[in-house]
């Protein structure tokens, strides 16, 4: 695609990175084929090749961003589905980034959205804060019906009908040591995840203890950024970013260190970022394109490292990936091989390309797009006839729970399971009233054989 961006704009090192991408593209229009946005829609200004010349323009020419602009980047999940598709490999990720951070700059939005975007921002990066918060919404929830007669209050809704019925218990993060260790790992801990499914922490240190792994947690280290950076909060994303990689990097010139595990896998595309996000710092660009190489998905790294035999009984397992692990990370087929391998059934849905909706805090943002993808992705899924959904992603889990009919729970569980561990608590546990979902279809023998050794 022709530019013609002036000298003065390209002095800008993020804008001269913009220019480079846009340049790649060349029209092909592969990508509203795999856009989530542009199959729902049918709108070419709300697929990557349309907002690429809004963009363009805006960028190109100094515009203030306009509502249309807004509205129309802001209906992108950055799925990254288009990255996958397009042949010219334009980076779209760094590209919407850039936009997102030029429009928080220099556009003022309605209050509403001030508020609700700066409200998430404040607490969901801050598991203290976040678990207060779902308390919170537990007493607030009988309000919903009165909340939803205000348009401008919808997100609060959303993230109202979001919040789970109960808060868990959040376990001793310090785990236990292994005699003959095979390496040293850290694990990130995440924000949301520890506070809404603790259980995928204690089920990765089983598994990364079984493997033959130390497993530590760094010190100082907090959200990875992701929230903010995708909400255009660029200072808020790059501090997140560089108080990690010193509290990585910490551990790093302490001790050999193997990898940097991450289970959230929209956390672990911004991980493997940081270089590029912090490429014009010069205190931290080297350390960051360190850490960032260390970074691993987990089953990104099992895949690699091996993992004990394992027996999965056969159970049927409708696997989805996630948008940030297939098309940010490009970890396809790992999670899948990994659950095949300790003896489950694995099933992959039609438009496994396609998001569920969750992406980040879109589900909140833009609820409207994001109940309809979660549907049709609960529609593909529900065709399988599995008896239990696997996936590597928190944001995936509580979007696609939302209408299943059989537990959700995250890949390294059930590998953990399969491997001796106890069975994940979303199999034996009956939903609370009020909420959905029924009890996983698991043969009768084999669910009471397991908890009994769970008790």
């Amino acid at each position: 695609m022709q530019t013609n961006f002036s000298p003065e704009a390209l002095a800008d090192p993020a804008m001269a990175a913009s220019e480079a991408v846009i340049r790649k593209c060349v029209h092909c229009g592969f990508c509203t084929a795999t856009c989530p946005t542009y199959v729902l829609l049918g709108d070419e200004l709300d697929s990557p090749r349309g907002r690429i010349y809004l963009m363009k323009d805006m960028l190109e020419n100094d515009r203030e961003p306009t509502a249309e602009v807004v509205r129309h980047v802001d209906r992108c999940l950055s799925c990254l589905s288009c990255m996958t598709t397009c042949p010219s490999g334009v980076n779209y990720m760094h590209l919407v980034d850039h936009a997102r951070a030029y429009i928080e700059q220099r556009y003022r939005r309605p209050w509403h959205e001030r508020i609700t975007r700066r409200l998430l921002a404040l607490v969901l990066p801050h598991p203290k804060r976040f678990r207060l918060a779902l308390k919170l919404a537990r007493i607030v929830r009988p309000a919903i019906p009165l909340l939803r007669k205000f348009a401008a209050l919808r997100p609060i809704t959303e993230m109202l009908k979001l919040a789970p019925a109960t808060v868990a218990h959040v376990p001793s993060d310090m785990p236990k040591a292994v005699p003959a260790s095979r390496g040293r790992v850290v694990l990130m801990r995440g924000c949301a995840e520890p506070v809404l499914r603790p259980e995928i922490r204690e089920a990765t240190v089983r598994l990364l203890n079984r493997a033959g792994f130390d497993v530590v947690f760094a010190p100082g280290e907090a959200c990875c950024g992701a929230l903010t950076h995708h909400m255009g909060m660029e200072s808020e994303s790059l501090e997140a970013a560089r108080r990690n990689v010193a509290a990585w990097h910490r551990e790093i010139e302490e001790k050999q260190l193997d990898a940097i595990i991450v289970t959230t896998s929209g956390c672990g595309t911004t991980v493997k970022d940081y270089g590029f996000m912090l490429r014009g710092d010069a205190d931290y660009a080297e350390k960051a394109t360190r850490v960032s190489a260390l970074a691993k998905d987990i089953s990104e790294f099992l895949a690699e490292a091996g993992l004990p035999s394992g027996d999965g009984r056969g159970i049927r397992v409708a696997y989805h990936a996630p948008c940030s692990l297939q098309h940010g990370q490009k970890v396809t087929d790992a999670p899948s091989r990994l659950l095949k391998a300790a003896g489950f059934d694995v099933r992959t849905p039609a438009e496994a390309h396609l998001c569920c909706g969750s992406a980040g805090t879109y589900n909140i943002l833009q609820p409207g797009i994001a109940a309809q993808l979660g549907e049709r992705k609960n529609a593909q899924l529900a065709r399988l006839e599995a008896q239990v959904i696997a996936t590597g992603n928190i944001g995936c889990m509580m979007q696609i729970a939302r209408g299943a009919a059989i537990p959700v729970v995250h890949t390294v569980e059930l590998l953990d399971w399969a491997s001796g561990g106890p069975v994940p608590e979303a199999l034996v546990s009956q939903p609370k009233q009020g909420t959905t979902g029924t009890n996983c279809r698991l043969p009768s023998h084999l669910l009471a054989a397991e908890q009994r050794e769970v008790k």
